[in-house]
C-alpha cells in the first residue's frame, strides 16, 4: 500500500471518479481506441521501495497481475499503479477498480491498478482521493510504482521528482502504444521518463 503523502485536501473531479467506479472492466480487457478515455490533466506522482507501506517492501493492497508491485510496462505485463480510495461506506472502495489498465505516455508504459494511495482510517481525506485539483487544476491523481529496490534512495527520490507533474493518462487504452525499452521506470540505474504527452502508436 502506498504511503500517504501530506497535502491539503480538495475535491477530486466527481465525473471521472464516478464514471470509473461505476464500471468494472475485466482485468487485461482488450480495448480499442473508441473505448479508451484520454485524461489530459492527470496529476502523476510515484512511489518506491523506500517509501511504500510498509517501508522497504513491494507490498500491494489489491493484487491483480502481480503478487507484489512490479511489471515491465508492456500491455501484457503492466506496472503496478496506486489510486485513491475511501472507507466512508465501511468498505474499501477504490477510485478506479482494481484491474483497470492505464497508459502514461510520458514514461511510455502501461500500468494496472492494484494498489491504494493513502493510509489510516480516513484515506478519503487525503491523497490520492483528494487534492488533485490543487496541482494546476488536475482532475485525478495517480501514483505509479517505480521500484528502486537494490538501488540508491537518492536515485529513487530523484526519479519521483522527475516523473511528478500534470500529464496525460489513458484509461482502458489500446494495446498498440509505443513502450519504452527496459523493465519498469527505474532500470539499469536510470529513470526513464520525459517522453511528453503525445500518444504514439506502433
Amino acid at each position: 500500500m502506498r504511503k500517504q503523502i501530506t497535502v491539503a485536501a480538495a475535491l477530486l473531479s466527481v465525473g471521472l471518479a464516478a464514471a470509473a467506479c461505476g464500471s468494472t472492466p475485466a482485468p487485461f480487457k482488450r480495448s480499442g481506441f473508441s473505448d479508451q478515455k484520454v485524461v489530459p490533466d492527470a496529476y502523476i506522482t510515484a512511489y518506491t521501495w523506500f517509501d511504500n507501506t510498509p517501508e522497504g517492501s513491494p507490498d500491494i493492497s489489491n493484487p491483480v497481475a502481480h503478487k507484489k508491485a512490479g511489471g515491465a510496462g508492456t500491455y501484457s505485463d503492466p506496472v503496478t499503479i496506486a489510486v485513491g480510495h475511501s472507507l466512508e461506506t465501511g468498505k474499501d472502495v477504490l477510485d478506479f477498480p482494481a484491474g483497470t489498465r492505464i497508459y502514461l505516455p510520458d514514461v511510455r508504459r502501461y500500468f494496472i491498478v492494484e494498489d491504494t494511495c493513502g493510509d489510516g482510517p480516513t484515506p478519503e481525506d487525503g491523497p490520492c482521493h483528494t487534492g488533485a485539483s490543487e496541482h494546476r487544476g488536475a482532475s485525478v491523481w495517480l501514483d505509479m510504482w517505480i521500484g528502486g529496490e537494490g538501488g540508491s534512495a537518492s536515485l529513487a527520490e530523484g526519479c519521483m521528482e522527475q516523473v511528478t507533474g500534470v500529464r496525460t493518462a489513458v484509461f482502458d487504452p489500446a494495446d498498440n502504444y509505443v513502450v519504452a525499452a527496459g523493465n519498469g521506470v527505474i532500470h539499469d540505474g536510470e529513470c526513464d521518463s520525459g517522453y511528453g504527452n503525445e500518444l504514439v502508436a506502433k
